[in-house]
């Protein structure tokens, strides 16, 4: 059957079992934007206010539903626009594909109005990018790129067509559209070669230490880690965003680790004879100084990602394969171990750490709201949301102190670090799980990155609850201001509007803290409330994020004032 271009790009993501893609028209994709009226009934488009927004929607919802997230826009500014959503999903092993209008194949590479070279600029930042001329290439482009985006590690995947390609008819059945990636490896289960080697240096550890990355969640696998965990008796940490592939109160999780990492994660790692990282990538974040992270510790990395065993730590035992699988083989394979002295020793120093908070928390006499009892204001009032973090001080509060219990409840920009993730990505979790609570952890110079989309929750009625924690300052900066810098805070005091009467003027609900009092009690009734809502909560100027490791610092002199 002869179908265009634009009815081509529609039925390949239906058939690819898209219902829902995030996205801002222009004159380059107005073809496919024409053709999407009729398909309405199967495919939804929210109208994001930005491209940067369509792409963290669509990393939002990519995320909490574990499909592949669809963004639209259209040539030159339009698509350069998308690009730190696409690199932000490249480094967090996110499946997207971004679709992008591109000027008429006569007039690429003629500097045309709106034009830019987009698959050169996506190159370094996707799994693969097509540039796309003719209608007849499309429905494979697609198909490939689906595959790509998920499958192996997670990633994005770029098309970029041309607006002729958009009008052209051509014969199409995706059905009949063949899968044609002779260079594309799968990565098969784990060697048992590597397996055994890992086993080895298991039983012979006396201080393991696991850690707990974001892949473990990528592939479904945090039952299978805390059976393994449980097996060898070890501790474990999780990177940021291997946060939540452990339940809160797992008897033996020591939390996060590295540069804002618990004191206890950072022990046990400095004091480990053997590391066994599972879906984790050994990020700077994590490590701190290099030449003595896990210093007197055997490397066990377990990775999907062969370029990333060894990148960075030096690996006794790889194993190259999925964490789901890999783990069962080491579930396997390992002996039942008991570790007592070690826990102990873990224990003790745990106990002289809390001590000096307590002591630490009684000298404090906060004259107003502190960012702490507003996470677990909204853990109480919502335990099993998805918590969606932008970047900064907000994004450590959310991961040190919410109690998450279910996988994958936490979503933030990890590799990237994109201030203005937090309120898009949390729109495309909130469409994608309208039956469970969302909320925005957001500060007040994140959310002005990306506030303009606003007027897209209004529009679209997706009940997202927004917490922006409004202290004055460009706070995580502000804060290496007064730590690194002799409290030369350099451009980081913020003059804000109105967050209550702007998310109003917008179409929301919203509501203002001011005191300890009313945290719960105000978000309580945000939570009740079934439409979008902001709560601005004002919080102490100059609270900072404890613990935390100075950056070129080794793990072992974590702070925790």
């Amino acid at each position: 059957m002869q179908k265009t271009g634009s009815e081509i790009i529609c039925e390949s993501l239906i058939a690819e079992g898209v219902s829902t893609v995030f996205g801002y028209p222009g004159g380059s994709v107005l073809p496919l934007y024409h053709a999407l009226t009729n398909y309405s009934a199967k495919l939804r488009h929210i109208l994001n206010r930005h491209e940067q927004g369509a792409a963290f929607a669509a990393e939002g919802y990519a995320r909490a539903s574990g499909k592949v997230g669809v963004c639209f826009a259209t040539s030159g500014p339009g698509a350069t626009n998308l690009i730190t959503g696409i690199a932000n999903a490249y480094l967090d092993s996110i499946p997207l594909v971004a679709i992008t209008g591109q000027v008429a194949s006569g007039l690429v590479g003629s500097d045309a109005f709106q034009e830019a070279d987009m698959t050169g600029i996506t190159l370094p930042i996707t799994k693969h990018n097509y540039l796309i001329t003719r209608a007849a290439d499309l429905g494979p482009a697609i198909r490939e790129a689906f595959h790509l985006a998920r499958t192996g590690r997670p990633g994005p995947v770029h098309i970029d067509v041309t607006k002729d390609a958009q009008i052209q008819s051509t014969e199409f059945d995706y059905k009949k559209v063949p899968l044609n990636l002779p260079g594309y490896l799968e990565r098969g289960p784990a060697s048992a070669r590597q397996i055994q080697a890992a086993t080895q240096l298991i039983r012979k550890a006396r201080r393991p230490v696991v850690i707990s990355g974001h892949g473990v969640l990528i592939a479904g696998a945090s039952k299978e880690m805390q059976k393994f965990v449980q097996k060898i008796d070890a501790p474990v940490c999780s990177t940021l965003l291997g946060i939540s592939s452990l339940p809160f109160g797992f008897k033996n999780y020591l939390g996060m680790l590295g540069m804002h990492g618990s004191p206890e994660a950072n022990f046990a790692i400095s004091h480990a004879d053997l590391i066994i990282s599972v879906g984790a990538r050994f990020d700077d974040r994590i490590t701190g100084k290099l030449s003595e992270f896990a210093a007197q510790a055997k490397v066990i990395h377990l990775d999907i990602d062969s370029a990333e065993v060894g990148k960075i730590i030096s690996t006794d035992a790889p194993i190259i394969a999925d964490a789901k699988d890999g783990l069962q083989k080491l579930i396997a394979k390992v002996p039942s171990q008991k570790h007592s002295s070690w826990h102990s020793q873990i224990h003790e120093y745990s106990k002289q750490i809390q001590t000096q908070l307590l002591a630490i928390e009684k000298a404090k006499n906060p004259k107003r709201l502190k960012a702490v009892e507003v996470v677990h204001a909204i853990n109480k009032v919502s335990p099993d949301a998805f918590i969606v973090s932008d970047v900064g001080q907000n994004q450590m509060w959310a991961a040190m102190h919410f109690r998450f219990k279910k996988p994958g409840r936490l979503l933030s920009s990890g590799g990237l670090g994109s201030m203005g993730y937090g309120l898009p990505a949390a729109m495309g979790a909130a469409v994608a799980q309208p039956k469970i609570p969302v909320w925005c952890l957001t500060g007040d110079g994140g959310i002005q990155m990306n506030i303009q989309e606003l007027t897209t929750l209004a529009q679209e009625k997706i009940p997202l609850k927004i917490a922006v924690f409004n202290n004055g300052f460009l706070g995580m900066v502000r804060q290496w201001q007064e730590m690194f810098y002799d409290k030369n805070y350099s451009h980081t005091p913020l003059l804000n509007p109105d967050f209550v009467k702007l998310a109003q003027a917008c179409g929301l609900t919203a509501f203002r803290v001011t005191k300890i009092s009313d945290a719960l009690k105000i978000t309580q009734k945000a939570a009740k409330i079934s439409g979008p809502v902001l709560v601005e909560y004002l919080i102490e100027p100059e609270e900072n994020v404890f613990p935390m490791v100075a950056p070129g610092e080794a793990l072992k002199n974590t702070r925790i004032k």
